[in-house]
C-alpha cells in the first residue's frame, strides 16, 4: 500500500446501515481543519458540531464502524467484542478492572454498551473544593453547561420522569418516562417508599416513543450488548452519521500512535497505524477524545525535543488524579422472581445521599441504581470478586431469578497519586503499555461503607435478605484535569491545552472531580461547548 490510502467512511451511515466506500488519497496530502482522536461520547458530538460548523473534519477511531444489525446479539459473550481488551497494567491498592464497564472499542466506544442513564451534575459538583473543602473547584459552572445540557437531551430525545426530585434541573424531559419499570426495580421503589426515602425512574438515553426513524425501546434489556433496534442512543447512530452527512470523515481499524509537532512548538496532525502501515493526518486542530487511560497515554508516548515530558505536560499533571466511580453491587434474595435479565439495566434510582452531610462522616456522596444483570455477568462477579466456586455458586445460580441488585455510584476524590504512566512493556504497535495505579482513600471507603449499608437496608426493607456484595468500579474520569492554573491542570475551561494552543483534549479526561452520576451527559455537554469554542476561534482563524 504504497503511499495509498485506508479505509475511510464517507458516505452514509444511519439507523444501523452501513454502506462502505473506499476513498484513496496520498499520505499526508490534505490538511483538515480538524482531527479528532476517537469517536465515542465527545468523539461523535464534537465531529457533528464542527462538520455543521463548516469545518472540514475526520475522525480516527481504534476499533471498527459497528453494524447494529449485523454487529449486535443479545448474547452476553458476542458483546465483548464492543469492549477495549488491549492489556493495561493496573496496580495499587486498590487495583481497577478494565473491560464492558469501562471503554469501548470502535465507533460510538462506550455509547454502543452503555445503560442509557443520563444525568446532569448538580450545582455543588463543580465547586466541591469551596463547598467541602476536598478536592478542586472546575473551573466552569452548572449555569455554563446548563444550554448544552438542554441541547444534548432535546437532540436526542431523552426520556425522564415528569418531575425528577433532586439537583438543579428537574423535569420535564423531551420525551415520557419510560414505562412499566421491571419488577426489581418496583421493589428498590418500594423499599425506599417503606424507609422514606424517595425514588424516581431516572432519565434515560433511551426512547419511550418513536423519533428520527428509530423505535422506542420494547424492554429486550441487552444495552450493555448493544442496542440491535436502535432504540436506544450512541453516537454510533446518531451524531456520528449527522457528521458524515456534513462532510465529515471517519477512518476507522486505525490506532493513533502518535501526535505530530511543527518546528513552531505547534501540533501539526497524527500518525496512525492500519493494517500496519503508517499514515499521517494533517490538522490544523488536533483533539483527544480517547478514555481515560489511553489519552494520557498518547500524549506522554508524543513526547518530543520541544516537550519531552509529553504533550500538554508542563504540570506534570497529565495522568495524575484519575478517578473511577466506585461501583459497589449489593445483592438480595427473595422470596418472588424478580428475573434481573428483563427490562432495561436502569428502571429506578434515588439522590437523597448525593449532597455532603457532616453528619455521615465523609464529604460528598452517592447515587443508587436498582441494577439489572445477566446470568454469565453475575456469575463471573460471584467468581471473580466474591469467592463462590463449585457447588456454591452453582446453588446461587440456580436461584438467578429470585435476586434484585442495587449498584452504587459513589464519588471518588482525586488523588495525585492516582495515575496512570508508560510502562516498560510493549504492544502490538510497539508503544509502551500503560499502567493505572489506583487506591482508595479513607473518604472513599468510608463513603463505601455507607452506601452499602443504606442499599442493604432498601433492600431489607422490601422483604431481601442481604446475600453478598461486590466490589466494582466504573466511569473512569481525569487524567487530564481541567482548570484556570496551568501549573494545577492540563486544559482551560474549553477544554484547549495550556501549553499547545491548537491541542485539545476533550472527554472524560479532563473531570476535575468525579461527581457521584453517571458522567455520559457531562462528557457530552462539555464537548458540545467545546465544539463551539473551536468553530468560533476557526472561523476568526486563529488557529
Amino acid at each position: 500500500m504504497e503511499n495509498e490510502s485506508y479505509i475511510r467512511h464517507n458516505c452514509d451511515h444511519y439507523a444501523g446501515y452501513r454502506y462502505d466506500d473506499l476513498e484513496h488519497r496520498k499520505y499526508g496530502e490534505q490538511e483538515v481543519d480538524v482531527c479528532i482522536v476517537g469517536m465515542g461520547a465527545a468523539g461523535g458530538v464534537l465531529a457533528y458540531e464542527l462538520s455543521k460548523a463548516g469545518l472540514d473534519v475526520v475522525g480516527i477511531e481504534a476499533g471498527p464502524f459497528w453494524d447494529p444489525q449485523t454487529d449486535f446479539a443479545s448474547d452476553e459473550l458476542h458483546a465483548y467484542s464492543l469492549n477495549w481488551q488491549d492489556t493495561r497494567l493496573s496496580t495499587g491498592n486498590d487495583p481497577l478492572k478494565f473491560g464492558p464497564n469501562n471503554s469501548g472499542r470502535g465507533v460510538g466506544g462506550g455509547t454502543t454498551h452503555f445503560t442509557g442513564v443520563f444525568y446532569r451534575f448538580h450545582r455543588s459538583d463543580f465547586r466541591v473544593k469551596s463547598t467541602d473543602g476536598v478536592g478542586e473547584d472546575w473551573p466552569i459552572s452548572y449555569e455554563d453547561l446548563e444550554p448544552y445540557y438542554d441541547k444534548i437531551e432535546n437532540d436526542i430525545k431523552v426520556s425522564g420522569p415528569k418531575h425528577f426530585p433532586w439537583g438543579p434541573f428537574n423535569g420535564p424531559y423531551p420525551y415520557p418516562e419510560r414505562e412499566p419499570i421491571s419488577a426489581w426495580a418496583q421493589v428498590f421503589r418500594e423499599g425506599c417508599e417503606i424507609l422514606g426515602i424517595r425514588s424516581s425512574v431516572p432519565p434515560l438515553a433511551i426512547l419511550s416513543a418513536p423519533f428520527d426513524g428509530r423505535p422506542p425501546c420494547t424492554n429486550r434489556g441487552f444495552c450493555n450488548e448493544g442496542c440491535k433496534p436502535n432504540a436506544k442512543f450512541s453516537t454510533l447512530i446518531h451524531h456520528v452519521p449527522k457528521a458524515i452527512e456534513e462532510g465529515a470523515e471517519v477512518i476507522t481499524d486505525s490506532m493513533v500512535t502518535r501526535i505530530l509537532v511543527d518546528d513552531n512548538g505547534k501540533v501539526s496532525g497524527v500518525e496512525f497505524n492500519h493494517d500496519g502501515d503508517y499514515y499521517q493526518q494533517k490538522a490544523k486542530v488536533v483533539i483527544v477524545s480517547a478514555f481515560t487511560v489511553e489519552t494520557p497515554r498518547l500524549l506522554l508516548n508524543s513526547a518530543c525535543a520541544q516537550y519531552p515530558e509529553g504533550l500538554a505536560n508542563s504540570s506534570g499533571l497529565v495522568g495524575k488524579y484519575i478517578m473511577p466511580h466506585s461501583g459497589h453491587d449489593i445483592f438480595a434474595k427473595f422470596d418472588e422472581e424478580l428475573r434481573l435479565y428483563k427490562g432495561t439495566p436502569v428502571l429506578a434510582c434515588t439522590q437523597d445521599f448525593y449532597e455532603s452531610d457532616p453528619d455521615r462522616g465523609f464529604a460528598r456522596g452517592y447515587t443508587l441504581n436498582a441494577h439489572g444483570n445477566r446470568p454469565v455477568a453475575m456469575a463471573k462477579v460471584l467468581a471473580n470478586d466474591v469467592g463462590y466456586w463449585g457447588k456454591d455458586l452453582r446453588e446461587v445460580m440456580l436461584n438467578f431469578n429470585f435476586y434484585a441488585q442495587i449498584t452504587m455510584v459513589g464519588e471518588v476524590l482525586p488523588r495525585k497519586e492516582n495515575q496512570v504512566t508508560l510502562s516498560d512493556q510493549k504492544d502490538e504497535y510497539g508503544l509502551p503499555r500503560p499502567k493505572v495505579t489506583f487506591s482508595y482513600g479513607e473518604n472513599d471507603n468510608k463513603m463505601i461503607e455507607h452506601g452499602v449499608e443504606k442499599a442493604n437496608q432498601i433492600l431489607k426493607a422490601r422483604g431481601g435478605e442481604p446475600a453478598f456484595v461486590a466490589p466494582d468500579t466504573g466511569h473512569l474520569l481525569g487524567g487530564c484535569r481541567m482548570g484556570d492554573d496551568p501549573t494545577n491542570s492540563v486544559v482551560n475551561e474549553f477544554c484547549q491545552s495550556h501549553d499547545i494552543p491548537n491541542l485539545f483534549i476533550c472527554g472524560a479526561s479532563v473531570f476535575t472531580t468525579s461527581a457521584g452520576v453517571n458522567p455520559t451527559e457531562t462528557i457530552m455537554a462539555i464537548a458540545a461547548r467545546t465544539a463551539d469554542y473551536i468553530a468560533d476561534r476557526g472561523k476568526k482563524g486563529e488557529f
